[in-house]
């Protein structure tokens, strides 16, 4: 019987074991089942969450339309177009020369299109450093998702208007032109070009002038633009569409496009340095404006002597750099009008002062919406209600306490997205998972399906054929 009752009792541990280990299986299933893990946040789009990456392919053009452009700025005078100029006086005595990688401009009239030094900043970065990013380079163009061009058409331009305005819209004498032209001939010549109509190129044309000769040659790719802005020419003079001023819509679509943010010019608050704001309102920049622009004016006329509301004038980064920090940090809501564009930097200056953006637009177009949703933390208002007398004022004063304060936390959780700086010397160096650059990339990512269907529509085309024009933009 010992014996006996040994080996029964030797046999019931792996019995008694399986029993446990099921019974904690099924109280954990239950335990799941009822309390299910909280779901991800909206605003949490780390790459660690992404189980894809975008590979890109960077063109071969010679530095001398990256690189060496900042080494030519950096040579160069002051910008006739600035009062004073602090970027060639810093440069004068504090900027090392025969850097392999300059910094960009700090000059506002040109930082605030500085996307296509960040975004090349990253893909330069050595392999080991990018494991927060989400693109993936590659070095054959056939194994790429996209063909990223590296021209800085921004700075290109830029420095034009700064040294020969005079010549910018014309084509002799102008080095913008030539070096546009440079860029799309040796582009238009390689096979991953030809290979895809040019339709899985990437280009930075942030600056509303930026490739302003070549933009009809350009009509295919993806463009990485601030607003559409620049392109729609609505002026009465310009609709017939024989004109070669005008720029055809379908050459900019939301379809193919990324609309990608500013750089913002004023430095971050902190939710926790956040004090109590005295001002209601506040706005600082140019009264007159042209097109789309006119509104500000009338919104002027209406709120300039309306109390607890500031209209100060002046390009706010330009001069009077602190007063716009103050003016900002110390306002309840910050007002967005269109001016030449619908967009400026502006809004993204007052998400990192947590001063609630006021956009005044029937029409604009955002960064990243669909990953963000801007009525969280924004006021929208039609261009009627805005010119209504008085309307404005009350509308915003509307908005409680707890409002105010809910649209404040939700810009401090996105204050990250709108950020390009990665903190490295020449933006060689990992890129914030959460930041703009990644935020592009993956936008861009998500038009790869509508890319790839054009290329292949294009293919089957018989010969001879023309595209639809419906059909341009995808």
């Amino acid at each position: 019987m010992a014996l006996k009752t040994t080996s029964i009792t030797l046999c019931s541990v792996p019995a008694l074991f399986f029993a446990f280990t099921l019974l904690c299986a099924l109280s954990l299933s239950l335990f799941f089942l009822y309390n299910p893990p909280p779901p991800p946040s909206p605003y949490s789009s780390s790459v660690s969450s992404q189980h894809n990456s975008i590979k890109v392919y960077v063109a071969d053009l010679p530095r001398s339309l990256n690189y060496g452009l900042l080494h030519k700025y950096w040579a160069s005078g002051p910008d006739s177009r600035l009062a004073s100029d602090a970027d060639h006086d810093f440069q004068k005595t504090h900027l090392p020369r025969n850097l392999e990688f300059p910094s960009y401009p700090e000059n506002p009239l040109i930082k605030q299109y500085s996307a296509e030094y960040w975004i090349l900043g990253d893909l330069m970065t050595p392999p080991h450093q990018r494991t927060g990013s989400f693109a993936r380079r590659v070095f054959d163009a056939a194994q790429a998702d996209v063909v990223f061009v590296p021209f800085f058409a921004t700075l290109s331009a830029e420095m034009q208007l700064a040294n020969a305005k005079g010549a910018f819209k014309k084509k002799v004498g102008n080095e913008d032109y030539e070096r546009q032209r440079q860029v799309v001939d040796l582009v238009k010549n390689t096979e991953a070009w030809k290979r895809s109509g040019g339709r899985d190129h990437v280009f930075v044309l942030t600056d509303p002038v930026a490739m302003w000769h070549v933009r009809a040659e350009l009509a295919p790719a993806v463009l990485l633009v601030v607003d559409f802005g620049g392109w729609y020419r609505l002026e009465s003079k310009l609709s017939n569409d024989n004109s070669s001023d005008v720029i055809q819509q379908t050459q900019v679509s939301i379809l193919k496009d990324v609309i990608v943010p500013y750089t913002h010019l004023l430095p971050r608050l902190q939710l926790s340095e956040n004090k109590k704001r005295q001002t209601l309102l506040y706005f600082k920049g140019a009264k007159h404006r042209h097109r789309g622009g006119l509104i500000r004016e009338k919104l002027w006329d209406l709120l300039v002597n309306v109390p607890n509301v500031v209209m100060e004038e002046g390009f706010p980064n330009a001069t009077g750099r602190e007063q716009s920090i103050k003016g900002m940090r110390t306002s309840e809501f910050c007002l967005h009008p269109a001016g030449d564009t619908p967009t400026s930097c502006r809004l993204f200056d007052a998400i990192q002062s947590l001063c609630i953006p006021v956009i005044i637009s029937d029409s604009i177009e955002l960064p990243f919406e669909g990953m963000i949703d801007y009525s969280e933390f924004s006021v929208f208002v039609a261009v009627s209600d805005a010119l209504r007398p008085n309307w404005l004022v009350g509308h915003l004063k509307s908005f409680s306490k707890e409002e105010r304060e809910s649209f404040r936390q939700k810009m401090a959780q996105l204050q990250p997205v709108f950020q390009y700086d990665n903190g490295h010397p020449g933006a060689i160096g990992p890129v914030s998972p959460d930041g703009a650059v990644n935020h592009i990339w993956k936008k861009v990512y998500q038009k790869l399906p509508m890319i790839k269907e054009a290329i292949l529509r294009e293919r089957r085309k018989p010969a001879g054929v023309s595209v639809p024009r419906r059909c341009h933009c995808t």
